[in-house]
């Protein structure tokens, strides 16, 4: 099984197009050792013609454009993709707004969570993905099921989904209510285990989480590889960093350092790679040449970015 990360960044990509935080400011300039990333997707095959999606960024099409195995090969029909699925982990713009890109009636199957699917379903500019061309497919919590395209036919690829502690998309929040609770523990973010039939290695994808509990841990025991919410690296870090009022706990990400963190939570649990993704703008650890970078790397983890392959 291939697994290409198409996209590291959080929501915004790095540097964001507005964000004028020293690290978005340094990387414009090309200083060594903080590279462009875009928002956060990954893109699997197991049978390296055909691949699933995981999740669609607003950064789709470029990522398309840098990825030779997403493009249509040259002896294919006029219109063609290799893209045969995507599964998406919640509905957070940076993980749903790629969908529209993917118009033209182009066949090819979506899986989502029951939250997801009716968030889509709710807002009709997703209906340019007819759902005759493009059919939207139940994820079944805490089972495996084959992804297959839009024909019918399987991928190859068998994806696990199970919710993790997040919050619901942001454009969801009840903004007039100060009391109003916006964390979700039952589906509205999933992390997913993904592996080829036959195989019993996988990789686990969570791009987005909100804290490490004894369910998590336990669930990831005996991984090959992890791909974990890599937002920040404290919890206050937007704070500090003078470009937003909320924590990273607030915006449903655990922080990777700390006593609550994922790096302190996830230590003694036993996976074979573990590789941060989804990393914000404003995370100190996009400098290559930084503490926070080294003491990451000591740690034991790795830092995505666009254009890594992972092998299984």
């Amino acid at each position: 099984m291939r697994v290409k990360i198409v996209g590291s960044a959080a929501g915004g990509g790095f540097p964001q197009w507005n964000c004028n935080f020293r690290l978005s400011r340094a990387a414009r300039t090309g200083m060594p050792g903080l590279r462009s990333r875009t928002q956060s997707s990954i893109a699997v095959s197991a049978d390296g013609t055909g691949w699933v999606l995981f999740n669609a960024s607003p950064d789709i099409r470029q990522q398309i454009a840098q990825a030779p195995e997403l493009q249509p090969a040259a002896d294919a029909p006029l219109r063609s993709t290799p893209i045969r699925a995507v599964v998406l982990t919640n509905a957070d713009v940076d993980h749903v707004a790629g969908l529209l890109s993917l118009r033209e009636r182009q066949p090819f199957a979506m899986y989502a969570t029951a939250q997801v699917l009716a968030t889509l379903e709710a807002n009709s500019i997703f209906n340019v993905l007819d759902p005759a061309v493009v059919p939207r497919r139940l994820l079944a919590p805490t089972k495996e099921m084959a992804i297959c395209g839009a024909d019918g036919h399987p991928t190859g690829v068998i994806v696990g989904s199970f919710p993790v502690p997040g919050k619901v998309a942001l454009y969801l929040e009840q903004r007039g209510d100060p009391a109003a609770d916006f964390s979700s523990d039952t589906g509205d973010t999933i992390g997913v285990r993904i592996s080829e039939t036959g195989d019993r290695a996988a990789v686990f994808y969570v791009p987005g989480c909100a804290r490490i509990d004894a369910a998590l841990r336990a669930r990831l025991a005996g991984a090959a590889c992890l791909l974990f919410d890599g937002t920040v690296y404290t919890d206050d870090e937007m704070i500090t960093a003078g470009v937003g009022e909320k924590t990273g706990a607030r915006m449903g990400h655990v922080p990777m350092s700390g006593e609550a963190g994922s790096i302190a939570g996830l230590t003694d649990v036993k996976i074979s790679r573990r590789i941060f993704i989804h990393i914000n703008n404003t995370n100190p650890v996009l400098d290559e040449n930084s503490a926070e970078h080294a003491a990451v790397k000591a740690a034991g983890w790795e830092i995505a970015s666009d254009g890594m392959e992972l092998e299984l």
